[in-house]
């Protein structure tokens, strides 16, 4: 009797222990393979905060602000560098419209904007980029999550040339949220103000402007879509 109670404690335990095994190893699974520091600002030379940092979290209307509010106050950095199929420019961020700020810079280093292009272009009014007809766009704006976020144009910026701002979100958005995954950078002379007020300006070109307008006096369509495609082939937080 004695033996048969010792085997089967025995069995309990090797089975215990073999769980925890699995449990750490499906754990370690979930760890991103690959983590770079200089994709961190606050402390650059550390593989343990970047790991934190940049472990995924999947964005909803639920989480995303505080997300943001916390994601900000790591952030030195302020200019993000978008290198296209027709030239490069750099932008630098406005730092008093944090949740704007903080969504684009996290979007760049998540590789959002990669391979997305300039898919509407307005002839001397705007350029708006951040979008494709691809499924790998569609796939990572499901892998990083469905969010707005709210209007801020109450902090002194005005769309003037080269400010970059954020649109609306098109469907029953009456508050003017935005649409995080898209961006419109003004080419008009000397700014586009009627925009005041309804939408968020967030930064402004400081470089390569040449660029935007040469991406604005690309042939369009009728539905305002480039004739041929103009990529953002990468984004990168300088």
């Amino acid at each position: 009797m004695f033996k048969k109670y010792l085997s089967f404690v025995t069995s309990i335990l090797l089975l215990f222990f073999v769980g925890c095994g699995d449990s750490k190893e499906k754990k370690q699974q979930n760890v991103p393979k690959e983590v770079k520091s200089k994709d961190v600002d606050s402390l650059e030379g550390s593989k343990k905060v970047s790991q934190k940092t940049e472990e995924p979290i999947l964005l909803t209307e639920e989480n995303a602000i505080d997300f943001f509010f916390d994601y900000e106050k790591t952030l030195k950095k302020d200019k993000v560098k978008l290198t296209t199929s027709l030239g490069d420019f750099t932008i630098q961020l406005f730092d008093n419209v944090p949740y704007h700020r903080a969504n684009f810079i996290y979007l760049t280093r998540q590789g959002y904007f990669n391979n997305t292009m300039f898919h509407r272009v307005v002839k001397g009014f705007i350029i708006q980029g951040g979008n494709s007809d691809s499924r790998e766009t569609s796939k990572k704006r499901s892998k990083i999550g469905r969010y707005l976020l709210p209007p801020d144009g109450k902090k002194g910026h005005k769309h003037h040339r080269g400010v970059i701002s954020m649109p609306s979100g098109e469907i029953d958005n009456p508050h003017k949220l935005a649409s995080p995954y898209e961006f419109f950078i003004v080419v008009t002379k000397p700014g586009s103000y009627h925009l005041d007020g309804d939408y968020t300006p967030f930064g402004k070109v400081i470089q390569g402007m040449d660029v935007v307008d040469k991406i604005n006096n690309v042939p369009i369509d009728d539905g305002d879509w480039p004739m041929q495609n103009v990529f953002i082939l990468k984004a990168e937080v300088l």
